[in-house]
């Protein structure tokens, strides 16, 4: 739908004005600071989300289950609650210099980015195959000659689905480059679409976006699933875990920096806005129903999210082709719009085609999952990829029928992934604000778009607890991941795996 509203809308404009507004210089620069931006935001998220993964699964780093959970609760601060903290804390610092541009917001993305590598990526170094490990040792290879040809193989799908994630992130978020004043595609969609009632521009703008995520899909795709392994379904108990010997209080410091700039900043600028004054006196009725409206939406949005990602990452995993390559790559292209652009489609198609949804819940649940549809496949179909195929095939050979197989081996071996998709699309329902605003029925409020309207009129002191709450409730469904990944408890996919085929022989 957004691809249609897209190329429809253009089209009415004319292909001659579409190129005049492409071919401008001021696009090459939104181009060349967007790519720019994506790419080294990507590269430190894949730096900082693959060592903290590593660190806290494979090594003997101090407190690593402490670390395991504190690196991934920066996924649920919102980007545009991370950029203001920054903003307001380095204030505090210094009334000159702003902190804005380019640099800041790169280290500000990185910050509150890298979790959608580390996830993934710490869930497949927790379920990666030690018995291939020890072989490699056996025949004499080094921990690090190891760990680059035999660990990094393992996880590569997951490492190149985290790294998709978080570049399509970069290329979609407003909130951050809006506040750290970068002038990014995403900035002037939204402008000219709410400053300059400009929608030519803007959908001319969008269609330059579209190709460059496409550009991106292209180049992942070659890339993704080349050179990884699946577990060998050997006798192997448990993670090897590599001493780093005095090197482990380093390596605990380095996480503990990264966490108390990632935490810490959001949380002494919190406590400097609900010291700073006082809130409405009707805030605490407001403030419950607001959180009411975020779960409420965020629950419908994940539970569709999850029907519809299903059968893609299934599909992706189970039976590589042309076609099932081409419906995952599909499903990315939505995720690098801006939320106004999904959320203007949405309004067009509900007052269009489906009027009696136009104003409801379940019109907003499908522009989450519009959007989100990504984070659910990826999961999905991770998953899915570490899983063994030849458990199913096991299945077959004892007489069981496709829907058989699917429900007793395939479900059971995906249901890590379906519980870490839904958690991680349900918390980033939660901090959706663009299409939130579009597409809420008329009086519901949710705690995004009531932090986003006190921040607008710079009433800071209100703001403060429905950020404090937003990033509390957030924290929930990022605990859930972690627990999902085997890092902190529950069994890893490769020991669901081999316990799932054990089950199977007996009970066949």
């Amino acid at each position: 739908m957004p691809l249609f509203y897209i190329l429809l809308r253009t089209g009415q404009n004319g292909v001659g004005e579409w190129w005049e507004l492409v071919t401008t210089a001021r696009t090459a620069r939104l181009a060349g600071t967007s790519f720019a931006l994506a790419v080294v935001v990507t590269a430190g998220c894949l730096l900082l989300g693959v060592g903290s993964a590593y660190l806290v699964t494979r090594t003997d780093v101090p407190f690593r289950r402490a670390f395991a959970v504190l690196a991934a609760l920066p996924l649920a601060v919102p980007s545009y609650v991370a950029a203001y903290t920054w903003v307001s804390v380095a204030d505090l610092w210094s009334s000159t210099a702003r902190f804005e541009g380019f640099w800041p917001a790169v280290a500000v993305l990185i910050l509150y980015t890298y979790p959608y590598v580390y996830l993934p990526v710490a869930a497949a170094f927790a379920g990666a195959d030690a018995a291939q490990e020890e072989v490699a040792r056996s025949l004499g290879r080094g921990t690090w000659r190891t760990l680059a040809t035999v660990t990094l193989p393992q996880v590569r799908p997951a490492i190149a689905g985290g790294g998709l994630l978080a570049i399509l992130y970069i290329l979609s978020d407003f909130g951050a480059v809006s506040i750290l004043r970068v002038d990014t595609f995403t900035r002037a969609i939204f402008t000219a679409f709410s400053a300059g009632f400009d929608r030519a521009t803007a959908l001319s703008l969008s269609t330059v976006l579209v190709l460059l995520t496409v550009l991106v899909l292209l180049l992942e795709g070659r890339t993704r699933r080349r050179g990884a392994r699946y577990e060998s379904g050997g006798a192997s108990h448990g993670t090897n875990v590599v001493g780093l010997g005095r090197g482990r209080w380093w390596a605990a410091g380095g996480l503990a920096a990264v966490a108390v700039l990632a935490l810490g900043v959001p949380a002494l600028s919190m406590v400097r806005w609900m010291t700073a004054g006082t809130s409405r006196a009707d805030s605490w009725g407001q403030l419950l129903g607001a959180a009411a409206g975020s779960l409420t939406v965020s629950l419908a949005g994940a539970l569709l999210t999850m029907v519809l990602a299903l059968p893609i990452g299934i599909l992706a995993a189970r039976h590589p082709g042309r076609l099932s390559a081409l419906t995952e790559r599909a499903a990315y292209v939505a995720h690098s719009l801006p939320g106004v652009v999904v959320g203007l489609s949405l309004v067009f198609l509900g007052v269009t085609v489906l009027l009696p949804l136009y104003q409801t819940t379940w019109l907003l649940a499908f522009a989450y999952a519009t959007l989100f549809l990504p984070l659910g496949v990826a999961a999905v179909s991770g998953a899915a990829a570490q899983a063994p195929p030849a458990l199913e095939e096991v299945g077959t050979s004892l007489g069981r029928s496709p829907a058989q197989v699917f429900r007793t081996v395939t479900l059971p071996l995906t249901l890590p992934g379906i519980g870490a998709g839904a958690a991680l699309v349900f918390l980033t329902c939660m901090k959706e604000l663009p299409a939130t605003l579009m597409l809420r029925p008329t009086g519901l409020d949710t705690l995004a778009t009531e932090l986003w309207q006190a921040t607008s009129y710079q009433r800071y002191a209100e703001a403060a607890p429905y950020a404090f709450l937003l990033v509390l409730l957030a924290a929930v469904p990022t605990w859930a991941l972690v627990r999902r990944s085997g890092v902190v408890g529950g069994a890893p996919p490769a020991k669901q795996a081999r316990t799932l085929k054990e089950e199977l022989l007996t009970h066949d």
